[in-house]
């Protein structure tokens, strides 16, 4: 019995051990850029986001380097987006760039969850506004009058809306990078990859009467020396009067579910677990942003959400989403 009992109790040491260290994440990320243009010469410009520490990151050691002319650190003033710029002359042939910096990451859980009830405060009422982006009405609002029925407060309004989404969406894997987050498009598919899912979430959430705002993110590798370009991730938050900001991801129940093969019976704890939690293996980029004017003024559009690089050569946007034309990588080493 004692034999069995000291076993017991090292293996328990164990579990924990390998919790904490799941807990945590540590890493050097570094971004390259190479906007290197074969035919006519041409001035060059790109916008990266710029990360800055948190409650659940912490940013150290940021460098930038490259044969740029002119750089700087600017702030947009309607998301409160941080982003680094840095601009070329057509005389430079061989444009390139770094940003560099070490991260760590803590997993993210709000596992009681306080409603008091209170109003919202006014600096978090701007994400229960609707916009081009994230509409409330339409086919948000057909689906948000079922989804709120006998539901009262934001946390029984803000499960609700969590429930529909894993529900009744699935994850595209045909679709390019995180997908472009168009509410109504995604809803008439019923399909999306994470940006798509998570504008659902958003646009449902705030049609209810819940705060809600996506986050922008990147996931860490999980080996030693990794290429993480393709593993930008997007998941959303929503206000909870009493409790602050609360992770949520079904993008994340989703994906799992394709991978897996998993039927909604399988996934009870998985379900539970992103609702008020995400995992350490993520960073956070940007918050709640989209249709960005960016300062110094690109010359393209309003740009959809700021969280892949984004380049103009010659004036012209460069597609962010095919890192093959617009040359640039993502490598994560491990701490």
């Amino acid at each position: 019995m004692k034999l069995k009992t000291i076993l017991l109790s090292f293996c328990l040491s164990l579990l924990v051990a390998e919790s904490s260290l799941a807990d945590e994440k540590q890493g050097l990320i570094t971004i390259k850029v190479d906007l290197k243009v074969p035919e006519t010469p041409q001035s060059a410009k790109i916008w990266l986001p710029y990360p800055v520490s948190g409650e659940y990151q912490l940013i150290e050691n940021i460098v930038t380097k490259g044969n740029f002319i002119n750089s700087g650190v600017y702030k947009e003033p309607k998301s409160g987006a941080l982003y680094f710029f840095a601009e070329w002359p057509k005389e430079i042939q061989e444009k390139n760039m770094e940003l560099g910096f070490k991260v760590s990451t803590q997993e993210r859980q709000t596992r009681k969850l306080i409603d008091t009830g209170a109003p919202v405060p006014i600096e978090i009422q701007k994400y229960l506004q609707p916009d081009w982006w994230i509409p409330t009405d339409g086919q948000v609002a057909e689906i948000a009058q079922g989804i709120q029925k006998d539901k009262t407060g934001i946390l029984e309004k803000s499960r609700a809306v969590y429930d529909w989404v894993v529900e009744n969406t699935s994850r595209d894997p045909n679709v390019k990078g995180c997908g472009l987050g168009v509410v109504e498009v995604t809803l008439s598919k019923r399909s999306g990859k994470c940006a798509d899912i998570s504008s659902v979430y958003v646009a449902l959430a705030r049609n209810v009467g819940v705060p809600a705002r996506e986050v922008f993110g990147l996931r860490l590798g999980k080996k030693v020396e990794q290429d993480i370009t393709g593993w930008y991730h997007c998941w959303a938050e929503f206000y909870l009067p009493g409790t602050g900001w609360v992770a949520v991801d079904p993008a994340d129940v989703r994906k799992k579910m394709l991978v897996d093969k998993l039927e909604l019976a399988d996934i009870k704890e998985l379900r539970e677990y992103f609702f008020g939690g995400v995992d350490a293996y993520r960073m956070t980029l940007e918050r709640g942003g989209r249709g960005i004017t960016l300062n110094p003024t690109q010359e393209s559009k309003p740009i959809n959400y700021l969280m892949y690089p984004y380049a103009e050569v010659g004036g012209k946007a460069l597609d962010y989403f095919d890192p093959e034309s617009f040359r640039y990588s993502v490598e994560f080493k491990q701490l």
